[in-house]
């Protein structure tokens, strides 16, 4: 079955993420993006409707940018219906690895668990790096 990539995002957090995934990584047909709430009459219920229905012959991977935020939130209900994975904290290092592997072989969620176990370490606060650094030069 086909794997299909969903990051969504309040504002255009999902369409500016996609930007920079296609100009690091290339363009990309497995992912697309849902910007919420960029319009006044935007309905996430059905938006996220019309996304299941087109993808319905998917394995689908949502990426969302917040937990507990109303995105993840509405895709949380769909949780457990088959070939349906959600993944919230939407970062490019993550996006640019699960591209990457989403024609793997194995299970799915078997690819999301090592993606995610992957890109744990590419949250880092440099300084504290920088200064490890120095301390072992001088060392």
């Amino acid at each position: 079955m086909e794997r299909k990539i969903i990051v969504a995002s309040h504002g255009r957090m999902a369409s500016g993420i996609k930007n920079s995934l296609e100009i690091i990584y290339g363009e990309s047909k497995v992912v697309e993006s849902l910007d919420c709430y960029v319009e006044d009459d935007f309905d996430l219920n059905e938006a996220i409707s019309r996304l299941l229905e087109r993808y319905k012959n998917y394995e689908l991977i949502i990426v969302t940018d917040v937990f507990g935020g109303s995105v993840n939130n509405e895709f949380l209900k769909y949780v457990g219906r088959p070939n349906f994975y959600l993944i919230t904290g939407m970062n490019l290092p993550l996006l640019i690895e699960l591209v990457s592997k989403i024609n793997a072989e194995g299970e799915t969620k078997t690819i999301i668990k090592r993606v995610l176990f992957e890109t744990k370490g590419t949250i880092q606060l440099c300084n504290d790096l920088i200064d490890t650094e120095i301390e072992e030069e001088n060392f």
